[in-house]
């Protein structure tokens, strides 16, 4: 019996250790990284500007599980239209630190505030949110209604409240939960990514890059803190308020999208009727590094 239990205490230790073993960010990693680094109040921020000197300022957030790679061929072309693009890592992916903390939306809404400030931007933003990213952008635009001429949201989370499935019951589970997320999270991540590697991008290597992330410590943990804090929640009163202060918004929506539905786009309706829609057919969740094209159509559209 003894054995059995020695051999069951393995099994179930086997997520927190590959969790422990998994390479952290080192310094030989981040003096290869594009762009530059911040010390900001929370910890050290990944962030790279593309574009003229002198253009409007565009400030891409990425989403749960896809660091700021994510954009580089969005920034291209939004660097084409005249924007200067900002992009940046969230804590917990890419070359920014892994810091420990409730990621809920005082988190996300302080390391790009506190961003903007190292960088001296101050308003007349293109705010532009992808998954997550849409919802660290509506809390940001809701807040900051003063600073954002235009918020620009791609497949955005924050449309509904994450219930009935395995990662609900890890997000909602203390410890059982932690061990919920490591066990099956890390296998559901690189099966998706594997299930995307034949579709056309914009990113060079993006599925290679997208591996590498999941072999690098702290990453899950990020992820799951995501879910327990910004994602648990809708963004109604978010984008109510932003209704209410008049912020043009333009809202992209992936006609084949499995992880934000397209009925998705009546709920936002709901919330802000002003905000402009357009759908991007046969496009998926990955649309904008796989269907940047129509994106940037889009957009470009939106300004007239």
């Amino acid at each position: 019996m003894m054995w059995v239990a020695v051999i069951l205490l393995g099994i179930l230790a086997i997520p927190i250790t590959t969790e422990l073993m998994r390479s952290g960010m080192s310094d030989a990693q981040r003096a290869k990284a594009p762009g530059q680094f911040a010390l900001l109040s929370q910890g050290t921020t990944h962030y790279e500007w593309l574009g003229p000197d002198r253009g409007p300022v565009a400030v891409c957030i990425h989403g749960l599980t896809t660091p700021s790679f994510v954009w580089r061929g969005m920034a291209k072309g939004l660097a084409l239209m005249g924007f200067r693009v900002l992009v940046y890592d969230l804590y917990g992916r890419g070359y920014s630190d892994r810091i420990r903390g409730d990621q809920d939306a005082d988190f996300f809404d302080r390391q790009l505030v506190d961003l903007l400030g190292d960088q001296n931007i101050d308003g007349n933003l293109t705010v532009l949110g992808y998954s997550m990213g849409g919802a660290v952008a509506a809390h940001f635009t809701a807040r900051h209604p003063q600073r954002v001429k235009q918020l620009i949201l791609l497949a955005p989370a924050g449309m509904f409240e994450l219930a009935g499935s395995r990662i609900a019951l890890a997000r909602d589970l203390p410890i059982i939960g932690d061990w919920l997320f490591l066990a099956a999270y890390p296998w559901e991540v690189r099966r998706g990514i594997k299930a995307e590697e034949h579709l056309p991008t914009s990113v060079d290597g993006i599925y290679d890059l997208q591996h590498a992330e999941t072999t690098r410590r702290g990453y899950f943990p990020a992820v799951l803190s995501s879910l327990r804090g910004l994602l648990r929640t809708t963004c109604e009163d978010q984008h109510r308020a932003i209704a209410a202060a008049g912020v043009p918004v333009l809202a992209v929506w992936a006609e084949e999208d499995g992880v934000i539905p397209l009925s998705c786009k009546d709920t936002l309706a709901e919330w802000n009727p002003n905000a402009h829609k357009v759908v991007v057919p046969e496009a998926g969740h990955s649309l904008p590094h796989t269907h940047t094209d129509r994106v940037l159509e889009a957009i470009r559209a939106s300004r007239g």
